[in-house]
């Protein structure tokens, strides 16, 4: 439930707003038992978040419900990039490149406050590297390719460098085989928080949205689904809808088989890990992609505030896609690759963040997933439920358009056309990237996250001063933004905060473990949880982090055992 004026559908979610916009669990949830929607969407990651943004955005009365929270599953776990996909150009499909590159350019306009440009640069070596001069002048030839597709929106073209130009981005870079190198430019964001905001962006349009509501079966009527049950805090709700969306990622075989007894798995999970180590062991000021030796795998290093995140892999998955994590082999893997190319003295004891996730490939079962496409899929069932799978977060608001043009085929409604295309994010309309990271401080930190709904989280310091406190030490992140989180964002827990609302987890792991109990008094007096909830929260979420760095530093089978326990 929203707490502000209602909003005729369609109408963007301008940065004009005098209040912002607070989400009331209770009322959410008394709406999902009580309303007949148009259509429901079951998953809270980028795709369904986006496609219950393209269907409010029509006028369709719209649902989504999400089991965990937004991003809780792959959605927070990617590379974080907002690309075209290079390596796609090299596999020869351009066609995925050029749209892949027109999508970034649309997140870039209407969510300027969350995507912001990068650089990336591939050194050339004269052995032992990604590609020697030999070959640099073709790779050369693909980045050109790159840029005439569309690169060029981002506002900069590629660069050759020289030796010190590499080593000024670069400094602990291994010189001795250094030839040059390549630059070009691409987009990051925090796929967490961008999650979140397309999910709050619908809300403001006036779709209900919830996390925490966990689907456990589908309804029915004549033989086609018409919405589904849902556990909610405990109680049973049913949501009655006239079409329903799985956008469930890596579960999807799960809700497909609710609709279809004989339904037949199609998902193939391929696991991707990072790991971050401290900014100060590799100095970089961009992202250098390095080989790693002897796997046809590159490694990419991004600079991330005061920490450098390593990853990925691309791994087949086996395992339970609810407790996915790095192991230490896949760090040591990632180590290895990153002591080859830097003069760093980087360990395991090093390792302050790691972060494990599930891509939802769809295709063959032979073959190394690292060479299967990324393309979406799209289908209706026999029940009409329409299923989406695999994808990229980049083609996200694409995939959402096609998704709910599938839906209006099922509803029989015709002339709704998505409006996604120009609809500002909240906090992108009016944005001025230049002006807030002039500003420095607390005021860019806060914009580059909230965008210009950061002026609300500074009402809630010029409420409270004691608000501005850092509540994770070494990192950006207020006391306020907890309090924002709870009111404005449904953050119902400790993990909730320290893992996605801000991004505490991964940056600065054990640091958020000794935030836990402050995040959690935060929580229970906005929440009105009683004690014992809140050392619940803070129990679960300090066995989380121990359960993890189990599997990190001791392997897969003691962890497999401290989680039986």
């Amino acid at each position: 439930m929203i707490t502000m004026p209602a909003r005729k559908p369609g109408r963007s979610a301008r940065a004009t707003r005098r209040t912002a916009l607070l989400l009331d669990r209770a009322g959410t949830k008394r709406q999902l038992a009580d309303e007949q929607y148009d259509v429901l969407v079951v998953g809270g990651g980028i795709t369904g978040v986006y496609a219950a943004l393209d269907a409010v955005s029509r006028g369709l009365r719209t649902a989504l419900v999400e089991k965990d929270d937004f991003a809780s599953g792959t959605s927070s776990k990617s590379s974080k990039m907002v690309h075209g996909g290079l390596r796609y150009i090299e596999q020869g499909n351009v066609n995925l490149v050029r749209h892949s590159l027109l999508e970034r350019h649309r997140f870039r306009k209407n969510a300027p406050h969350l995507v912001h440009r990068l650089p990336f640069l591939f050194p050339i070596l004269a052995q032992d590297g990604i590609f020697d001069p030999r070959l640099a002048k073709g790779f050369e030839g693909l980045l050109w390719t790159y840029d005439l597709v569309g690169g060029w929106r981002i506002g900069k073209l590629h660069q050759r460098l020289t030796v010190p130009e590499v080593l000024s981005h670069a400094p602990t870079l291994r010189a001795e085989n250094l030839k040059g190198g390549l630059m070009y430019f691409d987009g990051r964001a925090d796929d967490a928080r961008l999650t979140l905001t397309i999910a709050r962006t619908a809300a403001a349009l006036g779709a209900t949205v919830l996390n925490g509501a966990k689907v456990d079966a589908l309804l029915t009527s004549g033989g086609r689904a018409c919405g589904a049950k849902a556990v909610i805090d405990g109680d049973e709700v049913e949501i009655r809808a006239h079409a329903v969306v799985n956008a469930t990622g890596v579960w999807s075989d799960q809700v497909d088989s609710m609709a279809d007894k004989g339904h037949q798995s199609q998902v193939r999970p391929a696991k991707g890990v990072h790991i971050v180590v401290p900014w100060h062991k590799v100095r970089i000021d961009c992202t250098v992609t390095v080989p790693i030796p002897g796997r046809a795998r590159r490694a990419t290093c991004t600079r991330w505030g005061d920490t450098v995140v390593l990853g990925t892999t691309d791994n087949d998955y086996q395992g339970s896609t609810d407790d996915v994590n790095c192991t230490r082999e896949e760090m040591e893997f990632l180590l290895e690759g990153a002591k080859t190319a830097f003069d760093a003295d980087l360990t395991p004891d090093d390792v302050i963040g790691s972060i494990g996730g599930l891509r939802p490939l769809v295709g063959g079962k032979e073959g190394a997933t690292l060479n299967m496409s990324r393309d979406h899929h799209i289908t209706v069932g026999p029940t009409g439920m329409v299923t989406v799978t695999g994808g990229k977060l980049t083609t996200s608001r694409h995939m959402g358009e096609l998704v709910i043009d599938k839906v209006v085929g099922v509803l029989g409604r015709k002339g709704t056309k998505s409006r996604t295309v120009n609809l500002p994010l909240l906090g992108g309309a009016g944005y001025d990237a230049e002006a807030v990271a002039a500003s420095g401080g607390l005021a860019a930190h806060l914009g580059e996250r909230y965008g210009t709904e950061a002026r609300f989280v500074h009402d809630l310091i010029a409420e409270d001063p004691t608000l501005a406190d850092p509540v994770v030490a070494g990192l950006p992140y207020t006391r306020a933004e907890v309090v924002y989180a709870a009111r404005a964002e449904l953050a119902r827990s400790v993990d909730d905060v320290l893992a996605r609302r801000t991004r505490s987890r991964l940056f600065a792991r054990d640091a958020s473990a000794a935030a836990a109990p402050e995040v959690g008094a935060l929580l229970g007096q906005e929440l009105g949880l009683t004690d014992e909830q809140v050392d619940r929260q803070v129990s679960d979420y300090l066995a989380s982090i121990r359960h993890e760095k189990t599997v990190l530093f001791e392997g897969t089978a003691a962890a497999t055992e401290g989680a039986a326990a």
